[in-house]
């Protein structure tokens, strides 16, 4: 079996490209991976572009020696838009190794120790704050009360965990983007009452989960992380680039720390780790791909670590992400998108299963999904 193209492929996603490769063979077998990026789609497009050349005429099964000859090829430029790209061809490799197998892909990995993935509703109210124009059937959410009927639909929904962005309710509401990443007052009640009106909401049939991205500096995480610890969050989230800070909030609070959706390959973790800096390390298989993440789960189970995927894409990558989670044995809980664009259901062959708060695994060969490409046709990107 030899490669015969490799192709990536672009959806609009509202406020972002779903960016997708597609592997062929000579044989027929396809495989499709996937690599969105918020704001580099074509940056990660290009370097998929690049790699062709290097793959055409290989045999797609011998994954880990042409995620090795990528790797060669974009040695002084590791990480970022380069990784993404050799993440989401990896992906398609290992769909097109499994299907050619006739397995699923988690039996490559030796089988699942999960059975069942449980999962959580993230970007609860972001999507509907960002793009309301795509929700005109949900509420607007204007004020507390409306934070808190989401909350009830979450909990009705069977979800048991749920993960919020700092949202403001309002006419419009508003979400917060420090550039400047600086804290005020202002900020810190808007994140108390969010967090407060979430909890009594949902009372304890729910875990509560804040992601503060990369808005503030050491002092205002930890000036948040001190407001939010009566609600019991299962983490408070953040992205920090310099592990002793990171360790600094962590050790400055109650509350459990997750980050690492942003660090790439084991060497980027490894610092992080050894100094224990985060209590749930998130990691981002589509940034990634198997062989790096498997890896950085493994090192993160040697530091008594948990581990949660950074899943905010399409249900291809929630398909992905259902084989890595159900062959870890440090796995703790997988984010998924409830909201998302209207098509974003019609431009896969699969929806995942998902039931009680739990995403029932794939039984298909491969990763157990296709893109619908005649559909993804009909929402070009850019729009």
């Amino acid at each position: 079996m030899k490669i015969t193209k490799v192709t990536p492929i672009f959806c609009d996603g509202g406020w972002r490209a779903f960016t997708f490769v597609k592997v062929e063979t000579d044989e027929g077998l396809v495989g499709y991976g996937e690599c969105t990026d918020n704001s580099a789609a074509f940056g990660v497009a290009g370097c998929v572009r690049d790699l062709e050349p290097r793959l055409i005429g290989k045999d797609p099964r011998a994954v880990e020696r042409l995620y090795r000859e990528m790797g060669h090829r974009f040695q002084h430029n590791p990480g970022g838009i380069a990784q993404k790209a050799i993440a989401g061809i990896e992906i398609a490799l290992w769909d097109i190794k499994a299907k050619a197998l006739n397995f699923p892909l988690y039996e490559l990995f030796g089988g699942p120790v999960n059975d069942k993935i449980r999962v959580y509703w993230s970007h609860c109210g972001t999507y509907r704050v960002r793009n309301p124009e795509l929700y005109p059937d949900k509420p607007a959410l204007k004020t507390y009360d409306d934070i808190a009927r989401l909350g009830e639909e979450v909990a009705a929904s069977g979800y048991t965990a749920l993960k919020t962005n700092i949202l403001t309710p309002g006419e419009p509401p508003r979400m917060l983007w420090a550039m400047e990443q600086n804290i005020d007052t202002g900020i810190l009640k808007t994140i108390d009452r969010l967090m407060s009106t979430f909890r009594k909401a949902v009372g304890d049939k729910v875990d509560l989960c804040l992601d503060l991205n990369f808005n503030f500096k050491t002092d205002g995480f930890i000036q948040i992380a001190r407001v939010v610890e009566p609600y019991n969050l299962m983490w408070l989230e953040m992205d920090v680039y310099d592990p002793a800070a990171l360790l600094q909030v962590k050790e400055s609070t109650r509350v459990p720390i997750c980050s690492g959706e942003s660090v790439y390959n084991m060497k980027g973790y490894l610092p992080y780790l050894e100094k224990h800096a985060m209590d749930v390390c998130m990691i981002d298989l589509p940034w990634n791909g198997y062989i790096e993440s498997r890896r950085v789960a493994a090192l993160a189970d040697t530091y008594e670590m948990v581990t949660a995927p950074h899943n905010y894409y399409t249900h291809l990558s929630t398909f992905a992400n259902a084989h890595f989670c159900a062959s870890i044995p440090n796995f703790k809980i997988m984010e998924t998108d409830v909201d998302s664009v209207p098509w974003r259901d019609d431009i896969t062959t699969e929806i995942p299963d998902i039931r009680d708060g739990y995403l029932h695994l794939p039984k298909k060969p491969g990763i157990g999904i296709e893109l619908n490409e005649k559909e993804i046709a009909r929402h070009p990107w850019p729009k």
